[in-house]
């Protein structure tokens, strides 16, 4: 099972700090998401493929053509928060509040209901598990928000599946896609998205993928722009993760969607034997809520 989805984001979103004048610098940064939409859109037309789009709210009411177009192509349309930022660094409250709106910019462009979420930056784990029963409350069915693996800005080691799986906590079930990872010497790493993908060869990415029954990816429209403008006040390992090598991006994409059949999520979730699955009990980290 190999599933593409893609973060829609513009390419000042990325995942730093949030002072509290964030829609003003906003506002007054460039427009380029539609330079990497144009080339998501031109490659799954060309190979005929379904994929999931996780949007952020701000990018749905700012740019409604965008979820318009998406929509009216047939393409699966997720939540992905409403401002892009890090689901541990928010009260419960706030956090409820933000995907909420997110859920109800989209709904209101598709009359769709949004029963699929990705959390910015994977940023679901031991600290803010509470965030499951949120996306229950909220008719979230299927979460992508784990990757099972050490990352800066998420991560969630101890998670013990790389393949879909069933969340329990505190009385409530989710159906969860996680990151797909691979392990080479005890170390765990994925090499299906954003600097990752953009990081590792081809050939061995593709190495990856084979040896693998499972594989999840995902992407923005910024990977695909070459000629960004570069944030100011970004760390050099930061610098390094977002920017590297965004000339090949596009022709690796391509080289990888004709070597490999690729569905979006709500295929997948079709094809899962979700009566057999694995099933992953994090009720014990209840008391860190």
């Amino acid at each position: 099972m190999k599933i593409l989805t893609f973060d829609i984001e513009d390419w000042f979103h990325i995942l730093f700090k949030y002072p509290d004048d964030i829609l003003d610098k906003w506002s007054n940064y460039e427009i380029r998401i539609h330079n990497g939409m144009d080339r998501i859109f031109k490659i799954l037309d060309d190979n005929d493929i379904k994929a999931t789009f996780f949007i952020v709210g701000y990018i749905v009411r700012k740019h409604p053509e965008i979820v318009k177009r998406i929509h009216d192509l047939g393409y699966e349309i997720a939540a992905h928060s409403d401002m892009h930022k890090v689901a541990y660094n928010q009260s419960r409250k706030e956090y409820k509040k933000d995907l909420f709106t997110c859920i109800n910019s989209i709904e209101e462009i598709t009359g769709k209901k949004v029963i699929s979420y990705r959390a910015p930056g994977f940023s679901i784990k031991q600290q803010n598990l509470w965030a499951f029963e949120v996306l229950k409350e909220l008719g979230i069915q299927y979460d992508a928000s784990i990757f099972p693996a050490q990352r800066e800005d998420g991560g969630f080691d101890e998670f013990t599946e790389n393949v879909p799986s069933i969340i329990k906590y505190n009385g409530i079930t989710i159906r969860e896609f996680p990151m797909s990872v691979n392990t080479i010497f005890g170390r765990k790493f994925t090499v299906t998205g954003g600097g990752y993908f953009r990081f590792f060869p081809y050939k061995f990415i593709k190495k990856m993928i084979h040896d693998s029954n499972y594989t999840m990816t995902y992407f923005h429209p910024r990977d695909f722009d070459p000629k960004q403008p570069m944030l100011d006040g970004l760390s050099l390992k930061r610098k390094f993760k977002s920017y590297y090598n965004l000339s090949n991006s596009y022709l690796k994409l391509q080289q990888m969607i004709s070597d490999y059949d690729f569905i979006d999520l709500s295929e997948a979730a079709k094809l899962v034997d979700w009566d057999n699955a694995p099933i992953v009990d994090l009720s014990h980290y209840s008391d860190n809520k």
